[in-house]
């Protein structure tokens, strides 16, 4: 793996020595420099990168050539040549002139916040759609960096026709294959989300519900998700384990199947790009009947990667204005529930503090998907927040009809049964769509 692999000699690689950086402006942040670099760091990790270094500054006007002011430039540069790094990854987003001037003062190659995560979200995606989104936001990145990505842009290429007229630069051809591609990926999405809105369409024609699991990234969602369907979906401590969504089949109390989708994990500044490119497959939270908003409660900022997510959701129109202003025709945002996961990694009184915090409030459930403490009433809210609009049924089954007695067990919440007059008279709670279906196969 390669980090912006543009030709061979400026190429950096897996396990390369890096120095992280932050540029810490006022009250630009929700969290403080410590937690930034610790995060920076975690994202470094994740593709395998080396980091030796770390170190916040704190700068009052960010300088439109370098971010830094130039005695921090030169304390950069003096770390990475201490250090000997190949890298320097700065946690904030840079300019592509700010980017130029930080690798000439370093001697080292400089990506930002941006370019790192477009670099995870390039090695973890899996599925066609999920590269082709990536590739989509990495070239709408790099359009703009054309300026420092080549080292030939002083040459001039003849005309072939289809290649560009005489006397074309190599930039300016570099940015119409750019755009070439970028219009060639957009109709192959374009594509991919016509069928995955009839996938959509089809299940929303079924009766099951869809439930999203939504949260920070490395939050637990697909311990949780693994827990609750018995998959094996890539859980691991790093930060952007799973990029492409999933979905698996699952049983719930009172209900006979109900749809578990497991997303993408959000991050603070997400880059706009991924945002744009992976909206698609993030509408498929906005079509959830329910989100379980998985939060990792033992971060020292769960609030703040909290806030996060809501804004994410905000610009989906799941939360905030946009859900406000939707129009009559438009469809209620699904209601959103919080698991406070990792309850294992808390002390006993902070966990008991917790606990007496999640009982005063009717959206919030606190657990471990790692041991599986609390998973059982979480499967147990979810139902009861999927049945809430379903009724009462009595309904005579006959004594021998053994199969519609199991059917209603499966799809519904069977209440009570008592035998009279050779019949099986049985309470039941179904949804309206179970009992439709019940009504069908000739019961009641």
């Amino acid at each position: 793996m390669a980090i912006f692999n543009r030709d061979s000699e400026d190429e950096v690689t897996r396990g390369a020595r890096a120095v992280v950086v932050h540029a810490e402006t006022h009250g630009a942040d929700r969290r403080d420099s410590d937690a930034r670099l610790e995060e920076a760091k975690g994202l470094a990790l994740a593709i395998g990168i080396h980091v030796v270094a770390a170190q916040a500054f704190r700068v009052r006007d960010r300088k439109p050539a370098t971010l830094f002011g130039s005695g921090q430039v030169d304390q950069i540069a003096t770390l990475v040549r201490q250090e000997e790094a190949e890298l320097v990854i700065v946690d904030n987003s840079l300019s592509p002139v700010q980017q130029s001037n930080l690798e000439k003062a370093c001697e080292a190659k400089v990506i930002d916040r941006t370019g790192l995560i477009l670099e995870i979200f390039g090695e973890r995606a899996a599925t066609n759609e999920g590269r082709l989104q990536v590739e989509l936001a990495h070239l709408d990145y790099q359009a703009g960096r054309l300026v420092r990505s080549w080292t030939h842009l002083e040459r001039q290429r003849g005309g072939f026709g289809f290649l560009g007229g005489p006397g074309e630069t190599q930039i300016e051809a570099d940015r119409r294959m750019i755009r070439d591609r970028m219009a060639k990926i957009r109709r192959e999405l374009d594509q991919v989300t016509r069928t995955r809105g009839l996938h959509r369409a089809r299940r929303q024609r079924a009766p099951w519900p869809v439930i999203a699991l939504v949260g920070y990234t490395n939050a637990g969602k697909s311990t949780l998700f693994n827990r609750l369907t018995g998959a094996h979906v890539m859980a691991e401590d790093l930060l952007f384990a799973t990029l492409d969504p999933t979905m698996r089949q699952i049983s719930l109390p009172g209900l006979d199947k109900a749809i578990l989708s497991d997303t993408v994990g959000f991050v603070s500044d997400l880059p706009t790009q991924l945002i744009a490119a992976f909206r698609a497959t993030l509408e498929e939270v906005l079509s959830a009947d329910l989100i379980v908003h998985v939060r990792d409660i033992a971060h020292p900022d769960t609030d703040a990667q909290r806030d996060d997510v809501l804004d994410v959701l905000g610009e989906l129109g799941v939360t905030g204005e946009a859900a406000l202003d939707r129009s009559e025709d438009d469809p209620e945002p699904p209601p959103i529930i919080e698991a406070w996961n990792k309850l294992d990694l808390l002390d006993v009184e902070n966990a008991a503090l917790l606990r007496e915090h999640a009982a005063r409030r009717d959206d919030v459930l606190i657990l471990s998907a790692l041991t599986g403490e609390g998973v059982d009433t979480l499967a147990r809210a979810i139902s009861d927040r999927m049945t809430r609009g379903a009724k009462v049924y009595g309904l005579r089954l006959p004594v021998g009809d053994g199969a519609a007695l199991a059917w209603l067990h499966e799809h519904g919440e069977v209440l009570s049964t008592m035998i009279e007059d050779e019949e099986n008279r049985v309470e039941v709670r179904l949804s309206d769509a179970a009992f439709a279906r019940f009504s069908k196969r000739g019961g009641g």
